[in-house]
């Protein structure tokens, strides 16, 4: 077969889920097992790869779904722990005394706090707690989705503290090969993810600093009585300031601690640092702005539900208790992260490994201890505790929690073994390479040495795709390996791009705007929000497809690859 039609047959199962998805608005609980079985269909029959390969691959896909599984149950069990606790409601109150002034309330409360939520709990959460937030505090629901939808981007890569880069790049990107390279450099798949990692946090602290900026002006220019987008550009200097307060402390954490902690600690950096400065009246202009009275309000706007911040009853609970659960996971992690403390060690030393799996090459870990999901659910106990929970109160958090994973466990069961069929593809009888790398050497051939700039488009389209930067990365993180091999490029710097571009389609992933809409009674509407959020996504992809050129074309960045 010609490299033509490999390169089609490769791409079918992305390319029918896409119009499954976006097309025909089927649901990803139906979309993902019919690309699963057209996967398994074209690598059995046009890649030669056995029945044993396939099921040995659909095993590697079930552990590293188990993992993410863990990851999310631990995150969304904590925001429902404090949801019923009284905590999420606590720091909504904390938020409403600091200022009246709707933009500076965007910089701080969907910038930061949305932030900080992504960093730690990640899969369309900051969104869905953001969005009714702000409408609480009398924003209009159509832009509180708007805005919600927006946060998702800088802090993407590393939400869910680094799973789209430990889970998604590692899980979409590992392969015998690539380690026998590394170990011939007396380097590790971590130092790899590292020079990813870096690569990242500057590419998203030049791009995303003017994200605080974007939110106001498409807030003062849709929603804002006079329609200006002038009114969002006069406190400039203030959404600058709040853009580096968060992107400063994320490029630096980056660099020196890895991917876990950027957007979890760059966000916890940046709020104390911007109240501070609301505090003392740094930057803010003398005029406060605020929404015309809600009477005027067009019904295009206005969600179907009402949302209370007083919902606590008699029952209250401080700001520093509030807040303490999600310290103890930023500090739990840096202890457990730092390679100079023995904690690393110990949790990494239980790990349950399936070697050559149904007699194959292939072989799959976990390390339950020293998963994320581990530190978030010890955090969720210390809530049941500290804000003294009833067993009612736990068994809802819990209930909710399950349904949510439920859900969740569903589609991936189907996406995460279907990207490992796809990455293992290349064991076949017949010495062809893997899908990935065929769809890499036509893209290669066929667009040449500007591919770069379109590489982060290639992982905003995964990320629209499947709703998840994690997803996206472990569809196209091997895709994009091979291009930038082919065209003799920085692997580790085409990689991050590809992270990057997947954290900004988060902003049009119909999935979050689903669930965001819903958190605000403003389902069916979704058409409207991904026309506004569209405008930031290709402001995203189009920047750092720009900076990635220049630096390979430019600069010259050099690969760890290169001896």
């Amino acid at each position: 077969m010609s490299s033509f039609v490999l390169f089609l047959l490769a791409l079918t199962p992305i390319l029918v889920s896409g119009i499954m998805l976006v097309g025909f608005k089927i649901p990803a609980k139906i979309a993902m097992p019919i690309a699963l079985v057209l996967t398994i269909l074209i690598a059995a029959n046009a890649w030669g790869l056995s029945i044993t390969d396939i099921l040995a691959s659909y095993i590697q896909g079930l552990v590293i779904t188990a993992d993410i599984l863990y990851i999310i149950f631990g995150a969304i069990l904590l925001l429902s722990l404090l949801k019923y606790s009284g905590g999420v409601t606590a720091i909504r109150q904390g938020f409403t005394t600091i200022s009246s002034d709707r933009r500076v309330q965007v910089v701080l409360i969907v910038w930061l706090f949305g932030s900080f939520i992504e960093g730690a709990a990640g899969f369309g959460t900051p969104a869905a707690i953001v969005a009714p937030l702000l409408v609480a505090l009398g924003f209009p629901a159509m832009a509180a989705v708007m805005l919600g939808m927006m946060v998702q981007s800088t802090a993407v890569t590393f939400g869910a503290v680094g799973t789209p880069i430990l889970v998604g790049v590692r899980g979409g990107l590992q392969n015998p090969e690539l380690d026998a390279q590394l170990a011939g450099l007396d380097l590790s798949f971590m130092d790899y993810l590292q020079a990813v990692t870096s690569n990242v946090v500057i590419l998203h602290a030049i791009t995303g600093t003017l994200i605080p900026t974007l939110m106001v002006m498409m807030m003062t220019r849709y929603f804002g009585t006079n329609k200006s987008w002038k009114e969002g550009l006069e406190i400039l200097p203030f959404t600058l300031f709040g853009g580096v307060a968060f992107t400063i402390p994320y490029l630096l954490t980056g660099i020196f601690l890895g991917p876990e902690f950027p957007s979890l600690l760059g966000s916890l950096i940046g709020i104390g640092i911007v109240i501070l400065a609301i505090k003392s009246r740094f930057l803010l202009p003398r005029k406060e702005w605020d929404f015309a009275p809600k009477e005027r309000w067009p019904s295009t706007w206005l969600g179907t539900i009402e949302i209370n911040t007083d919902d606590l009853g008699d029952k209250r609970i401080s700001l520093l208790r509030a807040w303490f659960p999600y310290l103890l996971v930023a500090f739990l992690l840096v202890l457990s992260r730092l390679p100079q403390l023995p904690f690393k060690a110990w949790l990494t030393g239980i790990t349950i490994n399936i070697n050559q799996i149904l007699g194959t090459t292939l072989n799959a870990s976990s390390a339950p201890l020293y998963l994320p999901g581990t530190i978030l659910i010890l955090a969720g106990v210390v809530v049941i505790f500290l804000h003294k929970m009833n067993g009612v109160e736990v068994k809802k958090a819990f209930a909710e929690s399950a349904r949510m994973i439920i859900a969740a466990g569903f589609v991936l069961i189907f996406t995460i073994p279907m990207v490992r069929i796809y990455i293992n593809s290349g064991m076949n009888p017949l010495e062809l390479d893997g899908m990935p790398i065929v769809m890499a050497d036509w893209v290669a051939t066929n667009v040449g040495t500007i591919y770069p700039f379109f590489a982060p488009s290639v992982g905003a389209l995964g990320a629209f795709i499947a709703g998840s930067n994690t997803v996206s990365n472990l569809m196209f993180s091997l895709f994009q390996f091979g291009v930038a091999n082919q065209l003799m490029v920085p692997t580790t710097l085409v990689i991050a791009l590809q992270a990057v571009g997947a954290a900004a389609g988060n902003m049009i992933a119909i999935h979050n705007v689903v669930a965001a809409s819903a958190t605000v009674g403003l389902l069916g509407k979704e058409g409207l929000v991904l026309r506004k959020t569209i405008f930031p996504t290709f402001y995203y992809v189009t920047v750092v497809g720009i900076l990635g050129m220049l630096a390979i074309y430019l600069l010259g960045v050099k690969d760890i690859l290169t001896p």
